[in-house]
């Protein structure tokens, strides 16, 4: 398609659910702003948030940290990532112990990217979990977890083929995922072709879009290129021309994320997740723009209309 197609839709907001992913700081600056992130979306009241491993399963202990915090400090429902990366299937399942009697209800359970990154040859801990079926299988033995999973609207990368992709999604749903949420897209007809395929196979449980800001076209451009996301001639005109012009640049971020949500609301959609880098204000804008209000900005708007 060219672009995003979409009517204008009053009273959308009640309609629309949302959940946001975080990622682990590695420096006290870095926590400094998650935490005015986490502040700033908080009121937007989300069904839940996520907090990431790193690659390699190499920011455990600091995803730990973060999701205790959350826990303490705020009202957020936090999801634990949990991947099988480099850990034995004794560490995982510890792993998970810790987290439950931490009160953590909600996980999303990855494979995971080897520490060398994305891109490189994923090879399983001899005495781990192989794949994300295995992991939510695992997760449901510990007790009664709400499980995301992941999707790839354009298949993962290494997968030979579609079937094969969608086949590893039904198993991680046979083995008790709750939800899938996808790989980030840009061509929203891929998803709609993707949920086809999903349900033709028999697999019914949600399939979140995954959403992702684009705060810097360029770093997203190369990402997408070693994710195998198909990147439209149409959002690379609209970006043309604001490398060095960060204020438009973010503008525009929005909007396109914003018509993106909006076209797969008529197309059904009711849930999303954004991937927020730890950035607060693409997030709160776009969310903003398709209903999603604070009480104070619902407060004000009852009263701009009376």
């Amino acid at each position: 398609m060219s672009q995003f197609r979409f009517s204008r839709l009053p009273d959308i907001g009640d309609r629309i659910r949302v959940s946001f992913e975080f990622f682990p700081p590695k420096t006290d600056e870095m926590e400094a702003r998650l935490w005015e992130t986490v502040t700033r979306l908080q009121p937007l009241s989300p069904s839940f948030i996520s907090v990431t491993y790193g690659a390699g399963g190499s920011t455990r202990e600091r995803t730990a940290r973060t999701v205790a915090r959350i826990l303490g400090e705020t009202s957020l429902a936090p999801a634990a990532h949990l991947t099988c990366i480099d850990a034995t299937r004794g560490e995982v399942d510890e792993v998970i112990r810790e987290f439950a009697v931490m009160g953590v209800k909600r996980f999303v359970a990855l494979r995971g990217d080897p520490a060398s990154g994305v891109g490189a040859i994923y090879r399983p801990h001899p005495g781990g979990y192989s794949n994300a079926a295995e992991l939510v299988a695992a997760l449901g033995r510990a007790g009664d977890f709400d499980i995301s999973v992941s999707a790839y609207p354009e298949k993962h990368p290494e997968s030979s083929d579609f079937a094969t992709d969608i086949d590893m999604l039904k198993r991680k749903v046979d083995n008790g995922a709750t939800r899938a949420i996808t790989q980030f897209f840009f061509d929203n007809d891929l998803y709609e072709r993707y949920v086809e395929r999903v349900r033709r196979a028999g697999i019914y449980i949600p399939i979140v879009p995954g959403i992702l800001p684009i705060h810097n076209f360029k770093q997203v451009t190369n990402f997408a290129s070693r994710c195998g996301a198909y990147m439209p001639a149409w959002l690379a005109e609209r970006f043309a021309g604001l490398d060095d012009d960060p204020q438009t640049h973010a503008l525009v971020a929005a909007a396109v994320a914003a018509e993106q949500v909006l076209d797969l609301v008529e197309r059904g959609v009711g849930d999303f997740h954004f991937y927020t880098l730890n950035r607060a204000d693409l997030a709160f804008a776009i969310c903003h723009m398709i209903g999603i209000r604070t009480p104070l900005q619902e407060q004000a708007t009852r009263v701009a209309a009376a």
